[in-house]
Order: structure tokens, then sequence, then C-alpha cells
């Protein structure tokens, strides 16, 4: 019911918006011109105004905001399978040229899907113009070869023929062109502006902030001291203090995100302009303006900042009479609609609901803005030159061992079972080195906590959950395993699943007094008793 919910919700507000409804709650294109105190135009841009109401007549009835409405769009689980599915696992990996001489790589594991043990194959497909994904069925009976699963995204025709990579090394510099799909980090600008303030230079001048300002801070995440910091920085110095002595932090469904707050950022009383806060700020996509005043004081415009980057401006005033937050959005017009769509009136009295609010919105601005022709074009040239640079590099290896002289070779179900111990050492260095990327991609905060779990059902952790109503084992230890539960029992260790029989993992001669299952990193660790001894074992799980 809940996956079914979900993905309502998603495809109504995909389809809202469009046509009417769609410049409604998403605002319209509008030039907004900025002026200097003798009515002179500074600066002009085209940016589409969000401010959850319109003044057009129109019979069309809004939609009621609901606390379900907000969720982000494109979660990572989604697009970075290569950490997800590939890391870490037994998998294969091919370079070639396409008819137009273009160097691609493709990268192909037999997974289970979700953990409902249903293999099936994911592929990814690198090419200077993004990646393509595809998942296909497995069959015992019928052999998957490379050229079908290339078949299935399009590409028939090759200049040279894929040839398979054996070097586990060639996993480093895949997962370097799977972060060009960008960052699961965030950094926000956040600007202060008092009453009547027109000009960057006076916001940027500001050396402290009011109160209402220090309130919206402290909503927005917890202030860390910089030197000496070990979490994402976003970019300030963490070793000399010279972006400033602290900041604002916060993770947010498993995304770290540092706020660049104008008024935490160095000031000098020389420079006027304040670049050491600008070269941050305004080198941010997306960017929170705290305005004082009454509503009909002057409101700010993004034309009086002057920035070629920022992309996305967030104006957000406080209202001390109702203690409620109103929040009106500037984007620049290439950037797609991204939701969610502004409650009509845009004004928060709960704050916590504020804050996600927020903060979704950011995020899925700043993902939406890296679709603009801008990144998109700066994306694609980065990765042509990552495919080409790293096929080069493996140009010397094409009649050595490091790769395959098999073309469109078979992809292999399962680890291959050669008696070969050249081979067994390889596969065991190449997951081994797997795992050592993922450990360190997860320490270094590369990935998100959302990359553990693919499912929509999953209940939150406070949540009990009945998998079997009249079990007939006595139960040592046990711990949950994506949806399924995994029981140390006198009858040994068993899978169960919700309404499922229970599938026996080990016999009872395993007698596990203490587990934890890291779904994580796809890890089992036992700990098992025998007489006085006791020892752990770390099991890789799939």
């Amino acid at each position: 019911l809940m996956k079914r919910f979900y993905s309502s919700s998603v495809s109504e507000d995909l389809g809202c918006r469009r046509g009417e409804f769609s410049r409604k709650h998403y605002g319209s294109v509008e030039l907004l011109i900025s002026s200097d105190a003798d009515g002179a135009i500074q600066r002009a841009g085209r940016f589409r105004v969000e401010n959850g109401s319109s003044g057009e007549s129109t019979d069309y009835t809004p939609g009621t905001w609901h606390r379900t409405d907000v969720h982000l769009e494109n979660p990572e689980y989604h697009t970075r399978w290569y950490f997800k599915y590939f890391l870490g696992k037994v998998h294969q990996n091919y370079v070639g040229t396409d008819a137009e001489k273009n160097p691609f790589f493709l990268s192909v594991v037999l997974s289970d899907q979700n953990n409902q043990r249903v293999p099936q194959y994911h592929s990814i497909l690198w090419r200077k113009t993004g990646t393509q994904k595809i998942c296909l069925p497995y069959s015992p009976t019928k052999t998957l070869s490379v050229k079908s699963i290339l078949s299935a995204m399009s590409l028939d025709k090759f200049e040279k023929s894929p040839r398979e990579i054996l070097h586990p090394e060639i996993q480093k510099d895949l997962l370097v062109l799977e972060e060009q799909e960008g960052s699961v980090n965030f950094k926000f600008g956040v600007l202060y502006a008092k009453d009547g303030q027109l000009t960057d230079d006076e916001m940027f001048s500001n050396e402290t902030g009011s109160e209402s300002f220090q309130r919206f801070l402290r909503l927005l995440g917890d202030t860390v001291t910089l030197k000496g910091w070990t979490g994402y920085r976003g970019g300030l110095d963490t070793k000399n203090d010279t972006t400033g002595t602290s900041s604002i932090y916060t993770v947010f469904q498993g995304h770290e995100i540092m706020f660049h707050v104008s008024t935490m950022l160095p000031y000098s009383r020389e420079n006027k302009q304040q670049v050491e806060r600008k070269r941050h700020i305004g080198n941010d996509i997306v960017t929170i303006v705290f305005q004082e005043g009454e509503e009909s004081s002057p409101a700010f415009k993004p034309s009086m900042i002057r920035s070629h980057f920022t992309h996305i401006f967030a104006l957000v005033r406080y209202n001390k009479q109702n203690d409620s937050y109103r929040l009106k959005i500037f984007s620049e017009e290439s950037v797609p609609l991204f939701g969610p769509p502004l409650p009509s009136p845009p004004v928060f009295t709960n704050h916590q609901e504020f804050r996600d609010f927020v903060l979704v919105k950011l995020i899925n601005g700043e993902k939406a803005t890296l679709e603009t022709p801008t990144f998109s074009q700066k994306r694609q040239r980065t990765l042509d030159m990552l495919i080409r640079s790293l096929y080069q590099d493996l140009v010397p290896d094409l009649h050595k061992n490091m790769l395959n002289r098999r073309s469109f070779s078979d992809v292999l179900p399962e680890s291959p079972k050669s008696t070969r111990k050249k081979e067994e050492a390889r596969q065991a260095e190449f997951v081994r080195l797997g795992q050592a990327l993922k450990l360190k991609t997860t320490v270094k905060g590369d990935a998100t906590a959302n990359l553990a779990t693919t499912s929509f059902c999953k209940k939150e952790p406070w949540e009990s959950q009945s998998f079997c109503s009249n079990f007939p084992h006595e139960v040592v230890c046990a711990d949950s395993w994506g949806q399924s539960l995994l029981v140390s029992t006198d009858a040994g260790i068993l899978l169960i699943d919700d309404g499922q029989p229970s599938v026996q993992v080990f016999d009872k001669t395993l007698q596990i007094k203490q587990m934890h299952v890291l779904e994580a990193l796809d890890l089992f660790i036992a700990r098992t008793d025998k007489g006085r001894r006791g020892r752990c074992s770390l099991i890789l799980i799939s």
C-alpha cells in the first residue's frame, strides 16, 4: 500500500507540472530588474518566480499541500548503481569503441533484486553522452552475452569489439566516472539581508545577524567548529581558520549539507565588496536569502546579486507576530521544473515542516540545475575526457593479460569455479579491492545512507514487524536483512520472510551466539562459541 501511494504521489506531482497548473504552482518566468539609488538599471535577468499563488483568474482548484508531497527527486539509490550493486562483488567490465571510434565501458553484475532472492543482471554503459542503465532477467537455461546486452542498449556496431578488463584497479576508475553524476553532499549559501538593503555589497557587509536570523540558522543545522572538522566541509578550510572558525552543518536523509553563512565567513573592513564571502556564496548553485522587514518593504531580487553561477535563490522572511516563515523561490529560466510545489499561501507555522520543505526544495533544485546546458555540457566534456583518458591508459594492455582476448564473452552468472589458482587469486583480489573502495567511500561521506536500501516499504526502526506468529524453534539471536529476518536457532541459521517459508542458510553445526548485518557494505558479522573458545567471522552477503 505504501509503495502504491508513493508512486501515485510522484506521478501526480509530475503531472501537475504542466500547463495552467504548472504556472500557478511552479511560477512563471519574469524579467527582474535591479536599479541603483538613482533609478539607473544595474542588472536584469529572467527568473521563474514561485510564490505559492498566482493572480490569474481561473477555475482551476489548487490542490491542498500535504506533508507527504515532500520527497527527494532522483534519489541516489536509483542513480548510483555501480556503488550499490557492483562494488565489492564479482562482476565483469568491458572496454570497446563504437562505430564513430568513441570509447565506451560496460559493467555487468548478477545481483539480487532488493534482497528478494530474484536474480537479475544490472548493466551500466558508460559513454561520453552519459550513462545508460538496464536490468535484464536471468535465465539458468539461456546464457546472456555482452553483445545481447549492448544490443538492448541500442549499441550494435563497433569499431573495436568489447574486451574484458581483468585488472581490479578498474573499479577505482569506474567509481570516478559514476561520481560525475553529481555530488551526494551539498553546499548552500545563506545570505543575511537587513530591511532596506538592495545591493549585494550591503548584504555581504553585515557583520552579524538578528536574533530571528540566528534562530533560523539553528533550525537549519548545528554549529560546528571548522578546525579539525572531519565531515563534509563544502570547500571550507578545516585547518587554518581562513574561512571562519565555525559554520552550520546538518545531515538530511543521508545527505551531508554545509551552509556557507555570510555572517560566519571572514569579514574585511577594508574590502567593501567582501570578496572572501562572495567567493564562497557566489559559487554556490543555491543560495538562501534571509531578509528582514515587513512584507511591504522592498523585496529581494536575484538581479541584486552579481553571480553567474547561482541559479536558485530561496527568499525567506520571518513573521514575529504569528511565528511563521514565508518562502519564495527564484529559479533561473533554464532550470527545469522541480518539486515540491509551494503551498498556497507559502506560509509555514510548523518550523520543522518548513525546514524539511526547504531542504528538499533546495536539494531538488540543485539536482535540476545540473541538467541545464551550462552544467550538463561541462559534465559531458568531463565525462568524455575521463573515458578517453582511461581508454588510452588501457590501449598498451590490449594484447596483454589485463584484457581478455575473448570478445563477446559470456556473462558469468556467478563466481567462476575455475581450478586455476591464478584466476581464484585474481577474483579474491578483485573483491577485496572493491570492498575496500566501498568502505573508504562510505567513511569519507561520499555515499548516502539511502544507498543501503532500495525499498519504499521499509519500516522505520521503531516500528514493529511480525515475521512469524508460530515459530517452532528456540531463538538465540537475530538481525534484519532487507525485508527479511536472519535468525540463529537450535536448528541452524534461518532466513525468514513475512508470509514465506523459512530458508535454512546454515545447518545446526554452526552455532552463532551473536550476529550483526551491515547492509550498506553487504557484510554479515557473526560470533561463534565452541567450548571456551570464541571466534568472529566476517561473511560477504549479497
